[in-house]
């Protein structure tokens, strides 16, 4: 841990995962000192290290940001994988198909280990002199006024003028503050399967709905691979139990014939949770990422979400430094009007996008006849709508 004699901070973010880590960035690259707390530093990148568990599919709105902050350029020294495809369908013979082509791009996304994305945005912060990193830090209590005073484990007390919450679905500074929310937990979890395939490297990205839940495959780098496994907690269990060879006698009896021979490395289980904040802010708190809402990862939105609260937050913070400049900004009353824009902007886009996730999920969980030919011929027509699939193609890869 890092420590300093001056305890007062401009902004302090507690959460330094994806979300966190680009949000304490990009507000010390606008010269604000910033604090970043984080309890779980993650290992260094070694290239011989197996593919994580944890990985995103990082969306084209999402590289700019990560490009913008620098931290884009660390990213790509480490290991990621470009996918130009993406495939949907329940009935084979009935399907919507992406291609970047289609949109004049090179590619529609990147599959990366949640780690690396982590590990790129510290080195970007560690360049950052107005940035004071505290590791294997827990925050202990939070008293929110005008100054936030945050206690932690080790007794070091951090202050400061306004608080960031990006510290996950489970925030311990959002129940500090009593803000309440809504939500549930999903009757279904799903299974990460970590494989190797036996095949080239693969640019595609695909997901098959069936009536027990969909089933995705997730291109890593050099032939490794993702693979999610939507289905009922006791069956997981019992996934979870078998022998890597009983688990892939399992995976090619119910993945598509479109999955090639691989091998099973590892296994991991993740709940689903919906879960949005009734407000984004209390006085001078502001809650981000995860921390204000979570999300079925039907779609793979969970961060890309998350990143468009940090460009939204900083947006408005830098409209406000425009007009009162950058020490006033922060006062309370200034504040407000910032963090008001900041609400405004992504509770609506973040509950659409939960509730289009639900609709889908609900929609195709089931094995309903008239429901399934209904949307079996809706992705077949899809698969032809022209620009409206375009238009589709760009707003989910956030163009």
């Amino acid at each position: 841990m890092n420590k300093r004699d001056e305890s007062l901070f401009d902004i302090c973010v507690v959460g330094g995962g994806m979300v966190g880590s680009a949000m304490a960035l990009g507000l010390g690259q606008l010269g604000f000192s910033v604090a970043l707390i984080e309890p779980n530093k993650p290992e260094p990148f070694v290239a011989t290290q197996p593919p994580d568990m944890r990985v995103s599919a990082i969306s084209l709105a999402s590289e700019k940001l990560l490009l913008k902050l620098g931290a884009w350029q660390h990213l790509q020294s480490m290991r990621l994988c470009a996918y130009q495809k993406l495939s949907v369908w329940e009935q084979d013979s009935c399907r919507t198909d992406f291609d970047s082509n289609e949109i004049n791009q090179s590619h529609l996304g990147h599959i990366v280990e949640n780690r690396m994305v982590q590990l790129a945005l510290h080195q970007s912060i560690a360049q950052q002199a107005n940035i004071q990193c505290f590791w294997q830090a827990k925050v202990l209590t939070v008293k929110s006024a005008e100054i936030s005073t945050l206690t932690l484990a080790d007794q070091q007390i951090i202050q400061s003028k306004v608080l960031i919450a990006a510290d996950g679905g489970n925030s311990m500074i959002r129940a500090s503050l009593n803000i309440g929310s809504q939500g549930w937990q999903y009757k279904q979890q799903a299974l990460g399967i970590n494989i190797k395939t036996h095949s080239p490297q693969q640019n595609i990205t695909w997901q098959q709905f069936t009536s027990k839940g969909p089933v995705a495959f997730l291109p890593l780098y050099e032939g490794y691979a993702a693979l999610v496994w939507y289905q009922s907690p006791a069956y997981i269990s019992l996934l979870k139990g078998l022998s890597k060879a009983q688990l892939k006698e399992q995976i090619v009896k119910h993945f598509p014939a479109q999955l090639v021979d691989f091998e099973v490395l590892q296994v991991a289980s993740f709940p689903l949770t919906r879960m949005h904040a009734n407000q984004y802010y209390k006085g001078n708190t502001v809650l981000i990422g995860d921390a204000a809402h979570t999300i079925n990862p039907l779609a793979g939105q969970g961060v890309n979400l998350g990143f468009k609260d940090v460009q939204a937050l900083l947006a408005a913070i830098q409209q406000g430094m425009t007009q009162w400049g950058t020490e006033q900004v922060l006062e309370q009353a200034k504040l407000g009007p910032c963090l008001q824009q900041y609400e405004r902007s992504r509770r609506r886009d973040n509950l659409l996008t939960m509730s289009a996730m639900d609709l889908l999920y609900s929609s195709f969980s089931n094995d309903h006849l008239p429901l399934s030919l209904i949307r079996n011929f809706a992705l077949k027509v899809a698969n032809h709508a022209g620009p409206i699939k375009r238009q589709a193609i760009k707003y989910a890869i956030g163009l």
